[in-house]
């Protein structure tokens, strides 16, 4: 019997996500664990039911150009300027302390100095997924938790992206060719894209805003034209994305749009996180268990105790530093992204790549246990501590 390759990955990916959702759901876990342990699963290295890595790869980076946009979408730079200063102490001084931390340890563990750099930085990160999708909306929007949460996060985020810019050439020059060909292709595409964002864009959608189909399409083609624009000016299909996103934040339009994407944020996360799971090789636990398990224990502990440390002096209550410091106390997705790029582009092996992946899915199965067990989320596991 022969099977549409797109068409049967497809049905094992959702038939399964469906399945282990609902594991997981029973389990308190967070979902994207769940799809990461489907991939697992499906992928070449266990069961091989999903096995062409070029299918998987492209994928994922679906889904990741979706993720980034998306979070572009929802960063107005009016919003974040006063969120940001409020968090630089405590978003500075905790990436500082971790990124040194994991520098030292992955560095005392024999890896080369641009791999200890490497993951040194992936340390830094916390998970905005899991910080966001388990804080409840009454928390999120009324609370000074929330904020935080939020502004700790997206300073992050900005950190993380530009991580990712310096990551953003493939092409194998050396680093000053690759700083001075982004410098001068990100003020092109950053103009460019808020020119046609006011210019073209916006009056469009104004003229035809009834016509709520037209809006969506007219989104999506945006997100794959700036993407395709910035691949052209030497930068990743990627950063495009996330430009594009941040060319609309400063609109009005961008929340609606938001809201819209919802549903296919959801569809494309399954699929990138899926892409992650099938993408990791079984066969390397032998040689970065250990490793994972330090580096798991460094973030699990050292994350929520430093996180409350920083937040009590910068005058936070107690109770609220030690909650902030627990539900930031992972690594982040943003982490994964960074090594898969990174090994995709050979700018570190894959031992190290892995030791990122898999200390990353220790930590979100492990903070997202200890949330739901602590504090109110929409899946607790008391109806005390259960809120939407």
């Amino acid at each position: 019997m022969h099977h549409d390759p797109l068409v049967y990955t497809l049905f094992l990916i959702f038939c399964g996500a469906a399945l282990v959702a609902t594991l997981a759901l029973y389990a308190r876990q967070a979902l994207l664990v769940a799809y990461i342990l489907l991939g697992v699963l499906l992928g070449p290295s266990v069961s091989g039911l999903v096995n062409d890595p070029l299918l998987i790869k492209e994928i994922g980076s679906v889904g990741i150009m979706f993720l980034l946009f998306l979070l572009g979408l929802n960063m107005p730079p009016a919003k974040l300027l006063p969120l940001l200063k409020e968090a630089t102490w405590v978003t500075g001084g905790s990436s500082l302390a971790f990124a040194l931390s994991g520098f030292t340890l992955a560095w005392v563990l024999g890896f080369s100095l641009l791999e200890s750099v490497l993951i040194g930085v992936a340390m830094t990160f916390s998970s905005t997924i899991i910080g966001l999708k388990l804080l409840p909306d009454t928390v999120l929007h009324h609370r000074r938790t929330g904020e935080i949460i939020i502004s700790i996060l997206l300073m992050q985020d900005v950190i993380a992206i530009i991580v990712l810019l310096l990551q953003a050439t493939d092409r194998g020059d050396l680093p000053y060719t690759s700083l001075l060909l982004l410098a001068a292709s990100l003020p092109i595409i950053f103009a460019l894209s808020y020119a046609l964002a006011r210019y073209l864009l916006m009056p469009l959608i104004a003229r035809f805003d009834q016509i709520q189909e037209y809006i969506f399409l007219m989104a999506i083609g945006w997100r794959l034209g700036i993407s395709q624009l910035a691949a052209g000016l030497g930068l990743s299909h990627e950063i495009g994305a996330f430009i594009a996103g941040v060319a609309l934040a400063t609109h009005p339009i961008s929340l609606f749009i938001s809201e819209r994407l919802k549903p296919l944020r959801d569809f494309f996360l399954i699929l990138f996180f899926f892409s992650i799971g099938a993408g990791f090789d079984i066969g390397m636990l032998e040689e970065i268990l250990v490793p994972a398990l330090l580096l798991s224990a460094l973030i699990l502990l050292g994350k929520p105790l430093l996180f409350r440390l920083l937040l009590r002096r910068s005058g936070e209550s107690s109770g609220r530093a030690s909650e902030v410091g627990v539900r930031l106390g992972q690594i982040s997705e943003f982490s994964l992204l960074i090594a898969v790029l990174a090994l995709q582009q050979a700018v570190i092996g894959e031992q190290a790549s892995y030791l990122i992946q898999l200390s990353t899915l220790i930590t979100f199965v492990v903070s997202s246990y200890l949330i739901v067990r602590r504090y109110p989320t929409p899946i607790a596991v008391s109806d005390r501590l259960r809120r939407h």
